[in-house]
């Protein structure tokens, strides 16, 4: 385990500067600690150190312009390193770890099975030692479980759930005529048979001439060798793949339709980055489809602004996968500390239920609001479609592959927002 005290960086010095109201003194005092419990080894461990960038950086922007104001004066935030390995037991052992070292703040995202398991946990440890009770965020696990039958006061989600995704990814393909033989295939997980469930009912219901060949889960991150689901996905004449694979089973799953020759359409959650579009590579244009809360090619001077930051913050181009959304909760956290005027965890998760981001942080980037109900983020959404870098519409590439991402459509949170069924039990 590592500790990474976030210190003042030449962020200031970027566009977006111009954004932050007056200087603040450094931050001087005691840090608030916010533990990232995340696979950073192992399969997945790609997607962590990715996690891991962009929690820095967003760390590192809040401490820049002078840290969490509270009535004791300036702290900044201190990220903890925590790797779980991508393992359910050894989350929640560090998840022990943190509160024994009185860390009220838990980060994770990777994988919704560790999710609810983290969840349930914090439930009973946060009922049953009221002094050393803690928050967690969610900036990635999209099962809509997790902000429905199983929410929690605890648990706040930063990202949208994947019947949110989805709502936008068959919105645009409703509009794909081309597309007559569908073909579903995810990780056999409590996410992915999600996914595959609500991918035929909102197929069924937005293009019922569409017809599903082939609907299909796989082990999760211990699948070497794609291609026999690639061969059958060939087989079944799909002229589209569905699905929500993500990290290195989403990148070997496009290598093996590759290798197979399989020229399908892939409608993806995350096929923009962690080495996707390079593993696709020419056959990609015009056929990937991918879907964030924000994409590089959006255009306009704030998206400019934000998107060159980050790279001159992590100029490898294997480092080059943004995400806007954990900058955002990063934010909100901040701004809900000083309301509450505390970090005590109830009165943080009180100033967080209802908050409203209005994007100035992000130079007016993006606008979302945290649903008290459910503690549901709601925030707009981006598809995107992958073209040659260079293109109208594709100023960026990603990961220095030479492919970007164009924007297809936009929706606002309204648009994708859907019902919730929580019934939260309050701390009294």
């Amino acid at each position: 385990m590592n500790r990474f005290r976030i210190n003042r960086r030449g962020w200031l010095a970027t566009g977006l500067a111009a954004a932050f109201a007056a200087a603040r003194a450094q931050p001087v005092g005691t840090p608030i600690r916010l533990a990232l419990i995340e696979g950073l080894s192992g399969p997945f461990a790609n997607a962590g150190e990715a996690v891991f960038r962009n929690l820095l950086w967003a760390t590192e922007r809040v401490n820049a312009r002078g840290g969490v104001m509270l009535p004791g004066g300036a702290r900044p935030l201190e990220l903890v390193r925590m790797d779980s390995k991508g393992n359910t037991e050894e989350a929640l052992g560090l998840l022990r770890s943190a509160l024994d070292q009185r860390i009220g703040f838990v980060l994770q995202g990777n994988g919704s099975a560790v999710a609810a398991a983290i969840v349930e946990t914090l439930d009973k440890l946060n009922e049953r030692d009221p002094a050393r009770r803690a928050l967690f965020l969610n900036y990635s696990a999209v099962d809509p479980a997790l902000t429905n039958e199983s929410c929690s006061f605890w648990h706040f989600r930063f990202d949208a759930h994947s019947g949110m995704r989805l709502a936008a990814l068959t919105e645009v393909l409703r509009d794909d005529r081309g597309v007559e033989r569908v073909y579903l295939i995810g990780q056999d997980y409590s996410f992915g048979r999600d996914f595959a469930r609500r991918a035929r009912a909102l197929l069924a219901a937005k293009r019922p001439d569409i017809r599903i060949v082939g609907d299909e889960l796989h082990p999760m991150g211990r699948v070497k060798d794609f291609i026999p689901y690639a061969a059958k996905i060939k087989a079944s004449g799909a002229q589209a793949v569905m699905t929500g694979n993500w990290g290195n089973d989403l990148t070997l799953l496009v290598k093996a339709l590759r290798e197979v020759g399989c020229d399908a359409r892939l409608y993806t959650f995350y096929g923009n980055a962690l080495g996707a579009p390079a593993a696709i590579g020419e056959a990609g244009i015009g056929r990937v489809v991918a879907l964030a809360e924000w994409l590089p090619n959006e255009g306009g001077a704030a998206s400019e602004a934000f998107y060159d930051a980050f790279r001159r913050r992590f100029p490898n181009p294997q480092d080059d996968y943004v995400h806007a959304r954990m900058q955002v909760m990063i934010e909100m956290l901040a701004a809900a500390i000083e309301r509450a005027r505390s970090t005590e965890a109830a009165a943080v998760a009180h100033a967080l239920e209802g908050a409203r981001y209005d994007g100035r942080t992000l130079g007016g980037l993006m606008q979302a609001t945290m649903r008290a109900a459910d503690h549901q983020l709601l925030l707009p959404l981006v598809v995107g479609v992958m073209e040659r870098a260079g293109t109208p519409g594709v100023e960026h590439d990603v990961e220095g592959s030479g492919f970007g991402f164009r924007v297809l459509r936009r929706f606002d949170a309204a648009a994708v927002a859907q019902p919730q069924q929580c019934r939260m039990m309050r701390p009294d």
